[in-house]
């Protein structure tokens, strides 16, 4: 790897944590301004009145990165019209919390952009040795995939720094993975753009947190993890689609037992509870911050099986990837994220007495 390499790699970092670093202090008055902030309430977490418009520090340090270190062309165009999109639906949001039915709407809009403009499609799956073509599905699974990115993020950010850390651990993961293949395209550039601005946010956003990225950064953050997934893809930096549904497996599994839960107890799928991991760790008398640090150790496993797979080594990466699967039974088994293990031994005990 070169000096110049290298050099542009600490650029694309430092610029945009700067940038977000420094203009964060008007952002949040701006939040107080016009009303996009969070009163606690129900099962919010947080003791006072916290602005909610990080997400927009997070976008404009990721503009300022990309303009700085990016090239020009219709794929990047795609990206920044869906991004567009995105955060004007959720600073409309944050400000005025919209009904979830606009919320999708604004996400399918720029799923579409990505998909029929910039032409970034799953056009196959491989995993053990097994292939599956999509063809005319392509786009289909496409939107579904960049949708449901968004709404992984989006549903696990209840904690402080819990979002922004996860998505930092992606992007610093796939930039990894990008060196050690040796590939500097796209993806290279905005995966290290947005590394830099999500820690910018962080530096505001670790317990206690000043700001919050709200919808419109959590669905950012969550768009461009999909963006960045399907750009590897496509240029074969991540050789299988399987590596950042690898490094995405905590919020992925969390969300997938959010909808089973809701479902089991026929609430609608976007209802919101405290039943999300997060939420577990707490009521098991955890600080926010060790309940977060545990997530983000978790989290970090699953990057770890991810590059493994890269490397070569597939079997260390499956091993790591069965103990994994372990760990996340027993949470099952010892926690309330899917059964609620309380009204299950009541049902019980009232049949059997």
């Amino acid at each position: 790897m070169t000096q110049d390499i290298l050099l542009k790699m600490f650029g694309m970092v430092i610029v945009p944590f700067l940038v977000v670093v420094l203009i964060m202090p008007y952002i949040k008055k701006i939040a107080f301004d016009i009303n996009a902030v969070d009163v606690p309430r129900g099962r919010h977490k947080h003791e006072r009145v916290t602005p909610k418009l990080g997400g927009l520090a997070i976008f404009i340090g990721f503009l300022v990165g990309y303009m700085l270190f990016g090239t020009h062309s219709a794929t990047m165009n795609a990206v920044l019209i869906g991004s567009f999109i995105i955060i004007l639906v959720g600073v409309i949001d944050d400000i005025c919390n919209l009904k979830p039915l606009p919320q999708f709407l604004g996400q399918l809009f720029a799923a579409c952009v990505i998909t029929f403009y910039g032409q970034l499609l799953i056009t196959d799956i491989s995993a053990f040795g097994i292939t599956i073509n999509f063809y005319y599905l392509s786009y289909l699974v496409t939107i579904f995939f960049i949708v449901g990115c968004i709404n992984c993020i989006n549903l696990i950010d209840g904690l402080d720094g819990l979002s922004g850390g996860i998505s930092s651990i992606y992007f610093l993961t796939v930039g990894i993975i990008c060196t050690i293949k040796m590939k500097f395209g796209l993806d290279f550039v905005l995966t290290f753009v947005m590394l830099g601005s999500t820690l910018g946010f962080l530096a505001y956003n670790f317990h206690p947190a000043s700001v919050f990225a709200g919808d419109a950064g959590s669905n950012f953050m969550g768009f461009i993890i999909s963006v960045i997934a399907l750009l590897g893809f496509k240029n074969v930096t991540l050789t299988s689609l399987l590596i950042p549904l690898l490094i995405l497996g905590l919020p992925i599994l969390d969300t997938l037992f959010a909808i089973i839960r809701r479902m089991l107890k026929k609430q609608h799928i976007t209802e919101g509870d405290s039943f999300h991991l997060h939420h577990q760790l707490i009521q098991r008398n955890l600080s926010i911050s060790q309940a977060v640090s545990i997530i983000y150790v978790i989290d970090g496993l699953f990057a770890s099986a991810s590059i493994m797979y890269v490397l070569g080594d597939r079997k260390l990466g499956y091993i790591i990837y069965s103990l994994l699967v372990i760990i996340v039974l027993v949470i099952i088994l010892r926690t309330n994220i899917v059964f609620d293990h309380e009204k299950i031994k009541e049902k019980f005990h009232r049949k059997h007495n």
